[in-house]
């Protein structure tokens, strides 16, 4: 029998990713997961920084699928994750913010982070990772922008929410192809981006996903733009979502 997947808990680390693909190296199965009560050097899409202090929720999950199906990953892991907390408490404040984003009362409450390693074209192992703010508060320069979820459920903890958050990343198949008509139709009910409008990377106004992960972008004169290269810049604003498939 294969032995049951470990849950490592570290009082601190650079970064739950990187300990994570450390293990995954050494052979750890998959399943196997990472948290830490606060990370050094956490980062999120592009590299950029991700404040990680103790009272959020600081997680990676390792999968071994067997063929690529990534580029939809991250979009169904947080959809699996969204769907946990508004069951838990945050209804329908809770909201997905294509690709990689959570967002709580129009402010971005966490984010997915996927990384891959390769044999060749197939993979040898993904790593999901979830920052969530939880009871933490927001850097003072983050605060217009980033907000904790214990603003929509105020009984929740980072610790109470550990073991749910990995079974439903445990869930998530890594594998799987295109997003099914029913996956994108449980997307769009929590659809941040969803009719607003966008100055880049195709002027337009969001109008939802295609199966293959791509941001549908209704252009002025009527047609439709697939883009899955590029950054999200909404208009009048210098806000900005990463477009950037599972790495």
């Amino acid at each position: 029998m294969a032995p049951f997947p470990a849950i490592v808990s570290l009082a601190e680390t650079d970064s739950t990713m990187d300990a994570l693909h450390a293990l995954a190296q050494g052979g750890a199965p998959a399943g196997t997961a990472v948290v830490a009560e606060a990370q050094a050097a956490g980062r999120g899409s592009r590299g950029r920084a991700w404040s990680s202090p103790r009272g959020g929720l600081w997680l990676s999950v390792l999968g071994r699928p067997a063929t690529a199906g990534l580029e939809v990953l991250s979009l169904r892991a947080g959809l699996a994750v969204a769907e946990l907390l508004a069951r838990l408490g945050a209804g329908r404040r809770l909201a997905l913010k294509w690709p990689n984003d959570l967002m709580l009362d129009d402010r971005k409450v966490g984010g997915i982070l996927c990384e891959a390693r390769w044999q060749g074209s197939a993979p040898a192992w993904v790593v999901i990772g979830i920052g969530l703010n939880v009871t933490n508060v927001a850097p003072v320069e983050l605060a217009a922008i980033a907000t904790h979820l214990a603003t929509a459920c105020p009984d929740l903890t980072a610790p109470a929410l550990l073991s749910p958050v990995i079974e439903a990343l445990r869930g998530v198949d890594a594998a799987a192809g295109p997003l099914t008509g029913e996956e994108l139709a449980r997307f769009a009910r929590r659809d941040w981006l969803r009719g607003r409008d966008l100055e880049a990377p195709v002027a337009g106004t969001a109008g939802g996903l295609a199966a293959d992960g791509g941001l549908l972008v209704r252009r002025p004169d009527g047609t439709t733009a697939a883009v899955r290269a590029g950054t999200v810049i909404m208009a009048g604003t210098s806000a900005t979502a990463d477009l950037r498939p599972c790495s």
